[in-house]
Protein backbone atom coordinates (compact mmCIF):
# COMPACT_ATOMS: atom_id res chain seq x y z
CA UNK A 1 0.00 0.00 0.00
CA UNK A 2 1.61 3.22 -1.16
CA UNK A 3 -1.41 5.46 -0.60
CA UNK A 4 -1.99 5.91 3.09
CA UNK A 5 -4.64 8.64 2.87
CA UNK A 6 -4.54 12.42 3.12
CA UNK A 7 -5.13 12.99 6.83
CA UNK A 8 -3.43 10.61 9.23
CA UNK A 9 -3.74 11.31 12.94
CA UNK A 10 -0.71 10.71 15.16
CA UNK A 11 -2.81 9.16 17.91
CA UNK A 12 -2.25 9.79 21.61
CA UNK A 13 -1.93 6.74 23.84
CA UNK A 14 -4.62 6.71 26.54
CA UNK A 15 -3.41 5.85 30.04
CA UNK A 16 -5.24 4.93 33.20
CA UNK A 17 -4.67 7.07 36.27
CA UNK A 18 -2.01 4.63 37.45
CA UNK A 19 -0.05 5.13 34.22
CA UNK A 20 -0.92 1.79 32.61
CA UNK A 21 -2.13 1.73 29.00
CA UNK A 22 -5.90 1.96 28.63
CA UNK A 23 -6.39 -0.30 25.61
CA UNK A 24 -10.19 -0.05 25.73
CA UNK A 25 -10.07 3.72 25.52
CA UNK A 26 -7.48 3.49 22.75
CA UNK A 27 -10.02 1.53 20.73
CA UNK A 28 -12.73 4.12 21.45
CA UNK A 29 -10.40 6.93 20.44
CA UNK A 30 -9.42 5.16 17.23
CA UNK A 31 -13.07 4.68 16.33
CA UNK A 32 -13.83 8.32 17.09
CA UNK A 33 -10.94 9.55 14.94
CA UNK A 34 -11.89 7.41 11.95
CA UNK A 35 -15.50 8.62 12.28
CA UNK A 36 -14.31 12.23 12.35
CA UNK A 37 -11.99 12.89 9.45
CA UNK A 38 -8.99 10.55 9.80
CA UNK A 39 -8.05 8.42 6.80
CA UNK A 40 -5.49 6.64 8.91
CA UNK A 41 -3.83 6.49 12.30
CA UNK A 42 -0.20 6.45 13.39
CA UNK A 43 0.02 4.40 16.56
CA UNK A 44 2.93 4.91 19.01
CA UNK A 45 4.54 7.85 17.31
CA UNK A 46 5.94 10.84 19.22
CA UNK A 47 2.41 12.02 20.04
CA UNK A 48 1.67 8.52 21.32
CA UNK A 49 4.52 8.83 23.87
CA UNK A 50 6.48 6.05 22.16
CA UNK A 51 9.62 6.92 24.13
CA UNK A 52 8.01 5.71 27.38
CA UNK A 53 6.12 2.68 26.02
CA UNK A 54 7.49 -0.84 26.22
CA UNK A 55 7.76 -3.09 23.18
CA UNK A 56 4.91 -5.26 24.48
CA UNK A 57 2.67 -2.24 25.04
CA UNK A 58 3.32 -1.06 21.49
CA UNK A 59 2.52 -4.42 19.94
CA UNK A 60 -0.71 -4.69 21.96
CA UNK A 61 -1.71 -1.21 20.77
CA UNK A 62 -1.04 -2.08 17.11
CA UNK A 63 -3.19 -5.17 17.46
CA UNK A 64 -6.05 -3.47 19.31
CA UNK A 65 -6.30 -0.52 16.95
CA UNK A 66 -5.96 -2.67 13.84
CA UNK A 67 -8.74 -4.99 14.98
CA UNK A 68 -10.98 -2.03 15.79
CA UNK A 69 -10.65 0.10 12.64
CA UNK A 70 -8.18 -1.56 10.30
CA UNK A 71 -10.94 -2.34 7.81
CA UNK A 72 -11.78 1.37 7.52
CA UNK A 73 -8.47 3.17 7.96
CA UNK A 74 -4.77 2.80 7.32
CA UNK A 75 -2.95 1.74 10.49
CA UNK A 76 0.69 2.80 10.66
CA UNK A 77 2.93 1.54 13.46
CA UNK A 78 5.52 3.91 14.89
CA UNK A 79 8.57 1.65 15.09
CA UNK A 80 11.54 4.01 15.08
CA UNK A 81 14.08 4.24 17.88
CA UNK A 82 17.65 5.51 18.05
CA UNK A 83 18.98 1.96 17.78
CA UNK A 84 18.83 0.40 14.32
CA UNK A 85 18.68 -3.16 15.66
CA UNK A 86 15.77 -2.33 17.99
CA UNK A 87 13.97 -0.52 15.16
CA UNK A 88 14.38 -3.54 12.89
CA UNK A 89 13.07 -5.88 15.60
CA UNK A 90 10.02 -3.72 16.38
CA UNK A 91 9.22 -3.27 12.70
CA UNK A 92 9.27 -7.04 12.22
CA UNK A 93 6.91 -7.50 15.17
CA UNK A 94 4.64 -4.78 13.78
CA UNK A 95 4.51 -6.53 10.42
CA UNK A 96 3.37 -9.72 12.12
CA UNK A 97 0.34 -7.92 13.57
CA UNK A 98 -0.89 -7.05 10.07
CA UNK A 99 -0.57 -3.25 10.18
CA UNK A 100 -0.52 -1.48 6.83
CA UNK A 101 2.81 0.30 7.21
CA UNK A 102 5.40 1.66 9.63
CA UNK A 103 6.65 5.16 10.39
CA UNK A 104 10.31 5.35 11.40
CA UNK A 105 11.72 8.46 13.06
CA UNK A 106 15.29 9.59 12.50
CA UNK A 107 17.55 8.36 15.32
CA UNK A 108 17.50 10.83 18.19
CA UNK A 109 20.45 11.83 20.38
CA UNK A 110 23.00 9.87 18.28
CA UNK A 111 23.07 12.66 15.64
CA UNK A 112 24.20 10.39 12.78
CA UNK A 113 25.64 11.96 9.61
CA UNK A 114 23.65 11.70 6.38
CA UNK A 115 25.25 8.37 5.42
CA UNK A 116 24.37 6.97 8.84
CA UNK A 117 20.77 8.10 8.39
CA UNK A 118 20.62 6.45 4.97
CA UNK A 119 22.06 3.18 6.24
CA UNK A 120 19.70 3.18 9.24
CA UNK A 121 16.58 3.48 7.11
CA UNK A 122 17.90 1.08 4.48
CA UNK A 123 18.52 -1.60 7.11
CA UNK A 124 14.95 -1.27 8.38
CA UNK A 125 13.53 -1.27 4.84
CA UNK A 126 15.43 -4.45 3.99
CA UNK A 127 14.04 -6.20 7.08
CA UNK A 128 10.36 -5.86 6.18
CA UNK A 129 7.86 -5.86 3.34
CA UNK A 130 5.85 -3.07 4.97
CA UNK A 131 5.79 0.29 3.21
CA UNK A 132 7.70 2.78 5.34
CA UNK A 133 7.24 6.45 6.15
CA UNK A 134 10.49 8.21 7.04
CA UNK A 135 9.92 10.77 9.82
CA UNK A 136 12.10 13.87 9.82
CA UNK A 137 11.65 16.00 12.94
CA UNK A 138 14.90 17.88 13.69
CA UNK A 139 13.41 19.65 16.70
CA UNK A 140 13.19 16.33 18.53
CA UNK A 141 16.08 14.37 17.00
CA UNK A 142 18.79 17.03 16.54
CA UNK A 143 19.46 15.71 13.04
CA UNK A 144 17.93 16.89 9.77
CA UNK A 145 17.45 14.36 6.97
CA UNK A 146 18.45 16.44 3.94
CA UNK A 147 16.57 16.31 0.63
CA UNK A 148 19.35 14.45 -1.18
CA UNK A 149 19.22 11.71 1.47
CA UNK A 150 15.44 11.49 1.19
CA UNK A 151 15.85 11.17 -2.59
CA UNK A 152 18.27 8.25 -2.11
CA UNK A 153 15.85 6.59 0.28
CA UNK A 154 12.96 7.11 -2.14
CA UNK A 155 14.78 4.84 -4.59
CA UNK A 156 14.37 1.90 -2.19
CA UNK A 157 11.39 -0.23 -3.05
CA UNK A 158 9.34 -0.01 0.13
CA UNK A 159 10.23 3.47 1.37
CA UNK A 160 7.01 5.11 0.27
CA UNK A 161 6.77 8.47 2.04
CA UNK A 162 8.23 11.06 4.34
CA UNK A 163 6.64 12.95 7.22
CA UNK A 164 8.47 16.25 6.99
CA UNK A 165 8.49 18.27 10.20
CA UNK A 166 11.55 20.43 9.60
CA UNK A 167 9.26 23.45 9.36
CA UNK A 168 10.99 24.53 6.15
CA UNK A 169 8.69 24.87 3.16
CA UNK A 170 11.79 25.33 1.01
CA UNK A 171 13.17 21.96 2.13
CA UNK A 172 9.80 20.27 1.61
CA UNK A 173 9.54 21.78 -1.87
CA UNK A 174 13.00 20.51 -2.76
CA UNK A 175 12.10 17.00 -1.62
CA UNK A 176 9.01 17.06 -3.84
CA UNK A 177 11.09 18.39 -6.74
CA UNK A 178 13.73 15.65 -6.64
CA UNK A 179 11.75 12.55 -5.63
CA UNK A 180 9.57 10.33 -7.87
CA UNK A 181 5.98 11.35 -8.44
CA UNK A 182 4.65 8.37 -6.47
CA UNK A 183 6.75 9.22 -3.40
CA UNK A 184 4.40 10.76 -0.84
CA UNK A 185 5.34 13.86 1.14
CA UNK A 186 3.29 14.59 4.25
CA UNK A 187 3.41 17.75 6.29
CA UNK A 188 4.48 17.03 9.85
CA UNK A 189 3.18 20.42 11.00
CA UNK A 190 -0.54 21.21 11.05
CA UNK A 191 0.15 24.87 10.31
CA UNK A 192 1.88 23.94 7.03
CA UNK A 193 -0.74 21.51 5.73
CA UNK A 194 -2.22 23.85 3.14
CA UNK A 195 1.13 25.29 1.96
CA UNK A 196 2.52 21.75 1.61
CA UNK A 197 -0.49 20.74 -0.48
CA UNK A 198 0.12 23.78 -2.66
CA UNK A 199 3.65 22.62 -3.56
CA UNK A 200 2.59 19.05 -4.29
CA UNK A 201 2.38 17.32 -0.93
CA UNK A 202 0.01 14.44 -0.18
CA UNK A 203 -1.51 15.60 3.09
CA UNK A 204 -0.66 15.76 6.78
CA UNK A 205 0.24 13.49 9.66
CA UNK A 206 -1.63 15.54 12.19
CA UNK A 207 -1.93 16.24 15.88
CA UNK A 208 -4.83 18.69 15.53
CA UNK A 209 -7.03 16.14 13.77
CA UNK A 210 -7.82 14.60 17.16
CA UNK A 211 -10.24 17.50 17.62
CA UNK A 212 -10.77 19.16 14.21
CA UNK A 213 -10.27 16.23 11.85
CA UNK A 214 -13.52 16.76 9.93
CA UNK A 215 -12.70 20.41 9.29
CA UNK A 216 -9.18 19.51 8.21
CA UNK A 217 -10.62 16.92 5.84
CA UNK A 218 -12.94 19.62 4.48
CA UNK A 219 -9.93 21.91 3.95
CA UNK A 220 -8.01 19.23 2.06
CA UNK A 221 -11.06 18.29 -0.01
CA UNK A 222 -11.63 21.94 -0.89
CA UNK A 223 -8.03 22.24 -2.03
CA UNK A 224 -8.26 19.19 -4.29
CA UNK A 225 -11.61 20.44 -5.64
CA UNK A 226 -9.96 23.71 -6.63
CA UNK A 227 -11.89 25.81 -4.10
CA UNK A 228 -8.86 27.69 -2.81
CA UNK A 229 -10.95 30.37 -1.08
CA UNK A 230 -12.69 27.77 1.10
CA UNK A 231 -9.42 25.96 1.81
CA UNK A 232 -7.79 29.23 2.84
CA UNK A 233 -10.72 30.22 5.07
CA UNK A 234 -10.63 26.86 6.87
CA UNK A 235 -6.86 27.09 7.31
CA UNK A 236 -7.16 30.52 8.90
CA UNK A 237 -10.08 29.42 11.07
CA UNK A 238 -8.07 26.51 12.44
CA UNK A 239 -4.77 28.35 12.82
CA UNK A 240 -5.31 29.41 16.48
CA UNK A 241 -5.94 25.77 17.41
CA UNK A 242 -2.90 24.59 15.46
CA UNK A 243 -0.86 27.01 17.57
CA UNK A 244 -2.38 26.43 21.02
CA UNK A 245 -1.82 22.66 20.94
CA UNK A 246 1.89 23.45 21.03
CA UNK A 247 1.68 25.95 23.90
CA UNK A 248 3.82 23.42 25.77
CA UNK A 249 5.48 20.13 24.81
CA UNK A 250 3.45 17.84 22.57
CA UNK A 251 1.43 15.72 23.43
CA UNK A 252 0.57 17.46 26.72
CA UNK A 253 -1.95 19.95 25.24
CA UNK A 254 -3.58 17.61 22.71
CA UNK A 255 -4.04 14.91 25.33
CA UNK A 256 -5.76 17.46 27.56
CA UNK A 257 -7.92 18.52 24.60
CA UNK A 258 -9.00 14.89 24.09
CA UNK A 259 -9.86 14.66 27.79
CA UNK A 260 -11.86 17.88 27.51
CA UNK A 261 -14.11 16.48 24.76
CA UNK A 262 -14.96 13.48 26.96
CA UNK A 263 -12.60 10.78 25.72
CA UNK A 264 -10.51 9.38 28.57
CA UNK A 265 -6.99 9.93 27.27
CA UNK A 266 -5.81 10.16 30.85
CA UNK A 267 -2.50 11.60 32.05
CA UNK A 268 0.89 11.74 30.37
CA UNK A 269 3.82 9.65 31.59
CA UNK A 270 6.84 11.15 33.26
CA UNK A 271 9.05 12.91 32.33
CA UNK A 272 6.07 14.74 30.80
CA UNK A 273 3.77 16.54 33.22
CA UNK A 274 0.18 17.82 33.07
CA UNK A 275 -0.52 21.26 31.59
CA UNK A 276 -0.59 24.21 33.93
CA UNK A 277 -3.87 25.90 34.76
CA UNK A 278 -2.90 28.76 32.45
CA UNK A 279 -2.12 26.42 29.55
CA UNK A 280 -5.42 24.61 30.03
CA UNK A 281 -7.24 27.94 30.09
CA UNK A 282 -5.65 28.96 26.76
CA UNK A 283 -6.57 25.63 25.23
CA UNK A 284 -10.15 25.79 26.51
CA UNK A 285 -10.65 29.32 25.20
CA UNK A 286 -9.59 28.39 21.66
CA UNK A 287 -11.67 25.19 21.68
CA UNK A 288 -14.72 27.13 22.83
CA UNK A 289 -14.18 29.68 20.06
CA UNK A 290 -14.12 26.84 17.52
CA UNK A 291 -17.30 25.36 18.96
CA UNK A 292 -15.74 22.03 19.89
CA UNK A 293 -16.44 22.54 23.62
Amino acid sequence: MRHFGRILTAMVTPFNNDGSVNYGEAVKLAQYLVNNGSDGLVVTGSTGEAATLTKDEKIKLYTAVLEAVGDRATIIAGTGTNDTRDSVELTKFAEQTGVHGAMVVAPYYNKPPQEGLFQHFRAIAESTTLPLIVYNVPGRTSSNILPDTIARLAELENIAAVKEASGSLEQISEIIRITPEDFLVYSGDDTLTLPVLAVGGQGVISVAAHIVGSRMQAMVNAFYAGDMAKAKDLHLELLPFFRVIFVTTNPIPIKEAVNLIGIKAGPVRLPLVPPTAGETAQLTKVMQALGVL
